[in-house]
């Protein structure tokens, strides 16, 4: 099972689950969901990187409405 599949089926438990085990499973994941850094991983800082430098040596960006649209069809394409 693929990861996002995964994040959907607990998001759609979490919508319907009782008060006790919402507040248990909050209980175990206390610690991370509070804690206000961000670990990036080398992996993600690497990408990051990479990214910055082409922008600030004048690669393609899109709008924020670009994005947008491109999740609208990415998502009417999954369906």
């Amino acid at each position: 099972m693929t990861t996002t599949l995964i994040r959907k089926k607990l998001f759609e438990y979490l919508k319907k689950a009782d008060d006790k085990k919402i507040k248990a499973m909050y209980t175990l994941f206390e610690n991370e969901i509070e804690r206000e850094e961000f670990e990036y991983t080398d992996v993600l800082k690497t990408e990051l990187d990479q990214r910055l430098s082409s922008y600030q040596n004048g690669g393609k960006t899109v709008s924020p409405r670009e994005v947008k649209d491109r999740i609208k069809s990415i998502c009417k394409s999954a369906k």
